[in-house]
């Protein structure tokens, strides 16, 4: 259907990959996977046309539709959230078409030639109402959005007052509307909760197109994706199955082209040797210059650099009481703008003991956040009391807490600054366990990614002997690698860990209770993730 073929492309003076080949065929759902920066949104863009191939080409049908979700989001004010969905690919000015169209077709003076041309035009528009639904449109885009996350109240607000993160809803909602031949997503899981990602999830498994899409969620990926296409290392790899497979598979690989190249250098130490050795021969020299061919046009094996990863090494903490938060009849109302008053949940009564993993979960807009802003004081209580044990020290993390960044200071100034009694060489130390190495110390917050400031607002918590961690949704903006080096930390963190976040694979992994939010009251699960599934489904 579509394909890259021996495509080289170049950005500045980097190449990104060098004859690359990969091929999407109709209904195949395929991840796309590599490190920051090796040139995924490229190949995005390269495929959407919006970018051209140094070398090779990308071939694709003519007629072929593609639907492209990004993480730039246009401007949408103005409308309301279902109008600015039916307002996609220009289904108005389709319709539009369709019905100046048939008035033509009802002019008796219209010529045989003239009514050939209309009725044929006529035909192709037919066809691309229909190829996205156009008949039952109103109510598959109120279906979408309602997976979404949207009620119907939401729907009829005007698309302005939400924020980007569900305006990224909007976006997501218009291009699964429009039903392409070919969805390219780019971390399409950003910003939604579970619900809204099994829902997606659903969705995409019963999609007829193709997918090639971007994800740091393992489980997502898992779940829909039956070949992997991976960008590093200046090429291009094609590996069948899932993330699991390829995760596996890539690690077999490299242990074979390890033995290989330990394989060929032995063989090229040989070779090395006897030239060496008769070179000055003259008896040899045919030999010799036989051999110094045959090593002229051997390709060398190079082993490419392993992605670096972060490294924690917590420091030892303070042993805390063995009840870490006790709260009872908790409530909490927020004032909204236009003075009405909104309650988040109510007589919310429970109890986090040491070495607890407490994963706080709900839709969103439940209140996980604020009930972790309330048991670490970063607001008030509207109702009831929420006491923290004796010695215990928290290191608080949000996405909000990226903002509190001062985007005026460097990496190693912002650190510096928390840690002031601390040496340079602690700090440059814990900088390096986060990636942050060499000159790259010295780059503004202003200028970092989402994922950066995330690995400095970590490196900042670690940087004291903290008991007690509450984390809000810390793997946003992590790659599926260091997701998994945060887990395994968290894992063997000597501590009480409170978390909020929408990896399933994550939640799994950790999970010893669950705090519910649901319907404005808080419900204790005793057991870990997956028990608080199969509870869940029981009970639904």
């Amino acid at each position: 259907m579509i394909a890259f073929n021996a495509v080289t492309k170049q950005q500045g003076s980097k190449i990104l990959f060098s004859n690359a080949s990969f091929q999407i065929n109709p209904g195949e759902k395929i991840g796309l996977v590599g490190p920051n920066g090796a040139g995924k949104t490229t190949v995005f863009r390269l495929l959407m046309n919006e970018e051209s191939v140094d070398q090779g080409a990308v071939s694709r049908p003519e007629k072929i539709r593609i639907g492209y979700f990004s993480q730039n989001i246009e401007e949408m004010k103005g409308r309301s959230v279902l109008e600015e969905v039916l307002s996609a690919g220009n289904l108005a000015d389709l319709t539009s078409e369709i019905s100046r169209l048939e008035e033509r077709l009802q002019d008796p003076n219209l010529g045989e030639d003239e009514m050939m041309t209309v009725v044929e035009r006529y035909g192709d528009l037919q066809a691309q109402f229909e190829a996205v639904g156009g008949y039952n449109l109103e109510s598959r885009a109120k279906e979408i959005l309602g997976g979404l996350g949207f009620s119907n109240e939401d729907m009829l607000l005007d698309v302005g007052r939400f924020s980007g993160g569900w305006k990224m809803r909007v976006s997501l909602s218009k291009i699964l509307l429009l039903m392409p031949d070919v969805l390219l997503m780019d971390e399409p899981t950003n910003h939604l909760d579970v619900e809204s990602i099994v829902w997606l999830e659903s969705w995409l498994q019963n999609y007829k197109g193709s997918l090639l899409m971007t994800s740091h969620d393992r489980d997502f990926m898992n779940r829909l994706v039956t070949k992997i296409v991976e960008v590093a290392n200046k090429t291009v790899t094609v590996y069948g199955g899932n993330y699991d497979f390829y995760y596996k598979e890539k690690a077999i690989r490299r242990e074979q082209l390890i033995a290989a190249a330990s394989r060929q250098e032995d063989m090229l130490a040989k070779e090395e040797e006897f030239i060496a050795r008769f070179a000055a021969r003259a008896s040899h020299a045919a030999q010799v210059q036989s051999r110094v061919k045959k090593l002229d046009k051997i390709d060398r094996i190079e082993i490419p650099p392993e992605d670096r990863a972060m490294t924690f090494e917590w420091p030892e903490p303070p042993r805390g009481g063995e009840e870490v938060v006790k709260f009872e009849g908790l409530g909490k109302v927020w004032k909204l703008d236009d003075g009405r008053e909104k309650n988040v949940f109510s007589n919310a009564t429970g109890l986090v003991k040491r070495m607890d993993r407490v994963a706080v979960v709900g839709v969103n807009g439940a209140g996980k956040s604020t009930l972790l802003k309330i048991i670490t004081g970063q607001t008030e209580a509207t109702a009831g009391v929420c006491k923290m044990g004796p010695s215990i020290q928290f290191g608080y993390f949000s996405q909000n807490s990226l903002d509190l960044l001062d985007p005026k200071k460097t990496i190693l100034q912002e650190v510096e600054g928390r840690v002031p009694n601390a040496t340079m060489g602690f700090i440059k130390n814990l900088l390096g366990s986060f990636l942050f190495s060499g000159e790259e110390v010295e780059k503004k917050i202003s200028v970092l990614s989402g994922g950066e400031k995330s690995r400095v607002l970590l490196a900042c918590i670690l940087s004291h002997p903290v008991n007690f961690l509450v984390l809000d949704e810390p793997t946003n903006h992590l790659d599926i690698k260091s997701r998994e080096v945060l887990l395994n930390a968290i894992k063997t963190f000597p501590g009480t860990v409170m978390m909020v976040s929408h990896d399933r694979f994550f939640l799994r992994e950790i999970t010893t209770k669950v705090f519910e939010i649901d319907k404005n009251q808080l419900n204790i699960v005793e057991g870990d993730y997956a028990y608080y599934q199969e509870f869940k489904a029981a009970r639904s």
